[in-house]
């Protein structure tokens, strides 16, 4: 491969081969729509709802855009009655965003640990945390959070048959899930709340923004209200209750109306990479591509992910977290908080590292999966019910690029980059 070769990052969105997202931007500018409201903003919340379809029951769904998958979690906590000194159970293998609103509230998250198989929540401890929360606290959790993590379904059936039992309700936080099912209905429809994300890095974008998929009209009503600093009904500014400015902008959902018409396309081709890894690696000893554990798991594989062997030596190995970074972290805009070690209690494996250091000089970014939360240091006093999947995951797994950008060209490119990293 030539030295000049272009940066290979892990997901980028890119736009509509027919430039529709310019031509609604044009059209909100034309019209002088922009603000957080607007046709563009009307037609991608259709878009959206005519997507997710209907639930078990048949029933439509309705979808606020909003301005972060962030606020969707936020919001639909709010709608679930959360309130300070509450609790919520949240899978701890996830991005912060999944929990960090759980605290805006002055609730405390209650981490559940994963399944081996999909690596999301595991529905026996989440029931087995429900119960123990009951007994401590005389109370039983306010809702449940799972987590579709880099676009694999969570146990929709099992998930939502231990929430049904105990009348609690569930935000299905897809916001890396867009797309993906389980037997075939879409992440984001089973629950109460359904949370997608539009960051530039998600299966579609708005550059930034989310949205929320609610049960009914008058949820979604509810949601727009907060979205939009709780107003009342007045010919004046009067507030009863603390609302928040979480609504998508018309610019930004005139990008969202243009990429939906290649949304189905951009998760045909994750899938496609997917793939590929998966016959490329195959034969790699040491190297174990991650995938669905049945046809019941419809995954959109926003990121493919593998584990590697603990004994796999990697080139560069003994140089393992010698040094702190020095540059910003995953996408932070030139945002770097120093820190005066590289090395914490809970890391990846140093063959991890020196694989990650390995391809980023072969400008391929590739990344560790998610830290638990519940191994967060912010998190350090919250209750935790886990069994060690996901730091045994952590330890080992990683990211490989999956995003429209990455062709074939570039997968055999970095699957050849990983076999020459190996140390035979």
């Amino acid at each position: 491969m030539s030295n000049e070769r272009k940066m290979i990052y892990l997901c980028l969105a890119h736009m509509s081969d027919e430039g529709l997202e310019q031509k609604y931007i044009k059209e909100a500018f034309d019209t002088n729509w922009v603000v957080p409201l607007g046709p563009n903003v009307n037609a991608f919340e259709d878009d959206l709802k005519q997507f997710v379809g209907k639930d078990q029951q048949g029933q439509e769904k309705e979808v606020v855009a909003l301005s972060a998958g962030t606020a969707a979690v936020h919001l639909a906590l709010i709608a679930c009655g959360v309130k300070a000194g509450d609790e919520v159970c949240v899978q701890s293998f996830t991005f912060c965003a999944s929990s960090h609103p759980i605290t805006y509230l002055g609730a405390t998250p209650v981490f559940i640990d994963s399944e081996p198989d999909t690596w999301n929540m595991d529905p026996e401890l989440l029931e087995k945390a429900i119960l123990d929360r009951i007994e401590k606290t005389g109370k039983k959790p306010k809702a449940i959070v799972p987590v579709a993590l880099y676009g694999m379904p969570y146990d929709c059936e099992r998930i939502m048959a231990v929430a049904k039992k105990y009348d609690i309700p569930v935000i299905e936080d897809a916001a890396e899930g867009f797309g993906s099912k389980f037997k075939g209905q879409v992440l984001g429809t089973f629950g109460k709340f359904g949370v997608l994300s539009f960051n530039g890095n998600k299966m579609i974008t708005t550059s930034g923004g989310g949205a929320l998929v609610c049960e009914n009209a008058e949820l979604k009503n509810k949601v727009m209200w907060y979205a939009t600093q709780a107003r009342e009904a007045y010919p004046y500014y009067q507030h009863e209750e603390v609302g928040y400015n979480y609504r998508m902008s018309n610019i930004c959902a005139g990008i969202g109306h243009g990429q939906m018409t290649i949304a189905n396309d951009h998760i045909a081709h994750h899938k496609h990479v997917q793939a590929l890894y998966e016959e490329l690696l195959a034969d790699v000893e040491g190297v174990t591509v991650h995938k669905a554990p049945s046809e019941n798991y419809d995954s959109n594989y926003w990121l493919c992910t593998i584990e590697l062997d603990p004994t796999l030596r990697i080139k560069g190995q003994e140089n393992a977290y010698k040094e702190v970074i020095k540059t910003a972290v995953g996408g932070a805009a030139g945002v770097i908080h120093a820190v005066d070690t590289a090395v914490t209690d809970c890391q990846p494996n140093d063959n991890v590292e020196a694989l990650r250091v390995y391809m980023l000089n072969a400008k391929i970014e590739a990344r560790p999966v998610w830290k638990p939360m519940h191994k967060q240091p912010v998190y350090k006093n919250a209750p935790a019910y886990v069994n060690g999947i996901s730091e045994a995951i952590f330890k080992v797994g990683m990211c490989l690029p999956a995003g429209p950008y990455v062709s074939d060209e570039d997968v055999r490119y970095i699957v050849e980059t990983i076999k020459s990293a190996i140390i035979r």
